[in-house]
């Protein structure tokens, strides 16, 4: 389903917040928007977030208010990020028994929860309800020109998750249950769409990223034209070691890529902790992830009518107090 406001002027897509509640009302205030009954308003334009509103940052609760607020009174749209998805999945299936099979993948996902967690301990009830409208938003918002995802778009996917409930998915009990199990239709739908593409490191090898975790695989771009090595595809704040970004793909490991071609509608997304000034991928596609959180960027797309994506259009604050302003 495409979405169509005629009333709206434009969107302003807004990357991962991560309880940077602060950083996210003086992005509202810089973007114009006004807060009047508890609810930021703008008179000619809407926000659309990318999700991963929760984890990591001071203010979860506070910044998951904000949004709720603005999302229910048809102020913002909001796509779920992998860390709602995570909050859902923990949150609805944690009274079931769990098999041996998934104890380990539970225990990570309270690791990662464990800010969230602890932000709503007093708040048993707001939680519950938090995660009762968290099943209800969607994956992915097409609008006219331009698309929303939080980690990738991947036609297939996103026809298998269009196929369900009107358009979108519905993160019911047994949905939920699946995607927690590999190979699965919805697990390959969830890991996709909110985790983005990923590539085996040869050989076994294994890297312990800068967050302390240990992997055995790394993001990739869904982008490239013509990779040749390992350091074409690779996206992600961790580097390669040099004999890997060097490394020639295999003939197998490049058809298994993902491409989203030039000729694609703009594409929005976040995720991927992007570093520096923000600027476009290409004319159809940009990250809003700068790290907001680890006193990074909490960065804004100001999407009008354009068909294609400009430099110009970002809007950014920091959590040192600085602003850059479009253009």
């Amino acid at each position: 389903m495409i979405l169509d406001d005629p009333t709206v002027e434009g969107y302003d897509i807004i990357g991962d917040v991560h309880g940077c509640d602060d950083a996210l009302i003086r992005l509202l205030r810089l973007l114009d928007y006004e807060c009047h009954q508890d609810v930021w308003h703008h008179p000619r334009r809407k926000v659309v977030f990318v999700g991963d509103i929760i984890d990591r940052g001071p203010g979860i609760r506070q910044a998951m208010r904000l949004v709720r607020r603005m999302v229910d009174a048809g102020q913002a749209h909001m796509v779920l990020g992998n860390h709602e998805f995570n909050a859902v999945a923990y949150s609805t299936l944690c009274h079931q028994t769990v098999s041996p099979r998934l104890q380990r993948y539970y225990r990570r996902l309270g690791f990662h929860l464990k800010s969230s967690l602890m932000d709503y301990r007093f708040h048993l009830q707001e939680w519950k309800e938090l995660i009762h409208w968290l099943r209800k938003l969607p994956i992915f918002l097409e609008f006219k020109h331009f698309r929303v995802v939080h980690a990738c778009w991947d036609p297939r996917r996103i026809a298998q998750a269009a196929s369900c409930h009107h358009g979108q998915v519905l993160l019911d009990d047994d949905f939920l249950a699946q995607s927690m199990l590999p190979a699965t239709e919805p697990n390959r739908i969830v890991e996709r769409l909110l985790k983005g593409t990923e590539m085996e490191l040869p050989d076994g090898l294994s890297l312990v990223g800068s967050d302390g975790v240990r992997r055995t695989r790394f993001r990739t771009k869904f982008w490239s034209q013509s990779p040749k090595t390992y350091g074409d595809v690779v996206f992600q704040p961790d580097a390669l070691p040099d004999e890997l970004y060097h490394q020639p793909l295999t003939p197998d490991e490049r058809n298994r890529l993902l491409l989203y071609g030039v000729d694609q509608k703009a594409l929005l997304v976040g995720h991927y902790w992007c570093q520096g000034q923000p600027q476009i991928i290409r004319h159809n596609l940009a990250c809003l992830d700068y790290s907001a959180v680890k006193n990074g960027l909490l960065v804004a797309y100001r999407m009008g009518a354009e068909s294609q994506l400009s430099n110009d259009r970002f809007v950014w604050v920091n959590n040192a107090g600085l602003s850059c302003p479009s253009q």
